[in-house]
Formats: C-alpha cells, sequence, structure tokens
C-alpha cells in the first residue's frame, strides 16, 4: 500500500471515530429536553456561521446591498419558509440593488 494510501486511511479513521462514539455510546439513552432543544440550533448556526462572513465580503465597499439582501431571506423564510424563493428573491434583490445604483 502507497504512503498517499495510508495516509488517506488514517485521516478517515482518525475523523470517522469520533463522529461514531457519540452514536455508539448514546444510542440507547434520551437526552434531556435542554440538551436536545439546543443541538436542534447546530446546522442552522454552524451554516449561519460559515455563510454570514460570505455574503459581507461578497459585494467589496456595499456591505448594505449585501445586508439588505440577507434582510430579504430572513423574513420572507421566516413568515414563509422554504429555500428556493428566499435565495432567488435575495439574488434579485440584491442585482436590483446594484442595477438601481
Amino acid at each position: 500500500m502507497s504512503k498517499i494510501m495510508l495516509l488517506i486511511l488514517g485521516m478517515t479513521l482518525v475523523t470517522y471515530i469520533p463522529r461514531l462514539l457519540p452514536f455508539t455510546i448514546m444510542a440507547d439513552k434520551k437526552l434531556p429536553k435542554f440538551i436536545s432543544d439546543v443541538l436542534l440550533f447546530i446546522p442552522a448556526t454552524a451554516l449561519g456561521a460559515l455563510v454570514i462572513p460570505g455574503v459581507f465580503s461578497s459585494i467589496p465597499g456595499k456591505p448594505v446591498v449585501a445586508f439588505i439582501g440577507i434582510l430579504f431571506a430572513i423574513i420572507y423564510s421566516w413568515f414563509k419558509g422554504g429555500i428556493i424563493i428566499p435565495v432567488l428573491g435575495s439574488i434579485f434583490t440584491v442585482f436590483l440593488m446594484l442595477s438601481l445604483g
């Protein structure tokens, strides 16, 4: 086996084991409601932490336009839900703001 394949296999094990252990340890246990509720917010929080900085740096010198696009997505998602319309609406809103000056 080549050194690269051994390296890939080693990295796979090192990243897979910490992900697998909580499932095997906690498989038959029920979490308290508070912890369960907190864990439900982790995907949205992580996604926000990854996306928001990129949004504000995507239009150099015009962070207000990016903020208005995000604001549209937040407001629409809050009241109507979904993901396609907020994303397309945000893109259109930013396009319109940049076109108008």
